[in-house]
């Protein structure tokens, strides 16, 4: 009997269920074999399980890599965490510029975390040249009154 794409989604909701539900062990085990197969929502959830320890010992080498493999198929969640990564050194060498690349993928499909980090890393130079309107325009993507930072930054 051959394994479906009606079946290969049906795993996924149950996977992201049990992963929901905090039953990490099942979740691995109907997300492992989705991500093997190149399914960027079960790699992500794989990761973050590997990286925080949450079906057995935490592996930081799996979780870089299944986070790696997710970003790089354009998962906004995985590209933030893969910069996050980066920019903790987490499961990988501390980067602030890799960090900075991975945050503005995520930030430019919208994910407003990934773009108030951006925004705090060019206010601050991080892993990017200081650039204030690029921290601005950051910090109003991600949905900040500007008039209230600059009252804000005033105040420094």
């Amino acid at each position: 009997m051959m394994h479906s794409q009606d079946d290969d989604h049906m795993d996924l909701q149950s996977g992201i269920s049990a992963f929901e539900a905090k039953h990490f062990s099942r979740a691995m085990q109907l997300l492992t074999p989705l991500a093997e197969a190149g399914n960027a929502e079960a790699q992500y959830r794989v990761a973050i399980m590997c990286q925080n320890g949450l079906a057995g010992a935490p592996n930081p080498d799996a979780a870089a890599r299944w986070m790696r493999v997710a970003a790089e198929q354009g998962h906004p969640m995985a590209q933030h965490g893969l910069g996050f990564m980066y920019l903790e050194g987490e499961c990988l060498e501390k980067d602030p510029r890799q960090a900075a690349v991975w945050f503005e993928k995520a930030a430019n499909q919208g994910l407003a975390g990934s773009q108030t980090t951006l925004a705090m890393m060019y206010q601050e130079g991080n892993g990017v040249e200081r650039d204030p309107e690029a921290a601005r325009r950051w910090y109003q993507k991600a949905g900040f009154d500007v008039s209230e930072l600059d009252a804000f930054s005033r105040n420094d």
